[in-house]
């Protein structure tokens, strides 16, 4: 079963499959400035365009590309800059 989320008032939107791997989104962003939540660890990855993320704990940004991932822990919340529209892939771990 697909299911289709939207936030930040249609600038964001993902589709969710739980295919017996790991539960992921697949979506799209417009060019903006976000802040997401985390009720698991999640892995993101940028599968086309570039996000400039805070993650927590951390006191500077990192910029993600086109085929990069980052790490962000259970139970946070983390900012992205996506710089262009950017497509990406999460996957959520227990």
């Amino acid at each position: 079963m697909i299911t289709v989320n939207e936030y930040f008032e249609g600038k964001v939107k993902s589709m969710a499959i739980n295919s017996g791997a790991l539960p992921a989104t697949i979506g799209v962003m417009v060019a903006g400035d976000y802040t997401f939540g985390t009720g698991k660890k999640e892995i993101m990855s940028v599968v086309q365009g570039e996000m400039v993320v805070m993650l927590p704990g951390e006191t500077a940004t990192q910029t993600f590309k086109n085929g990069q991932s980052f790490e962000v822990p259970a139970n946070s919340s983390f900012d992205v800059k996506a710089t262009v529209d950017t497509a990406y892939l999460c996957q959520y771990c227990d």
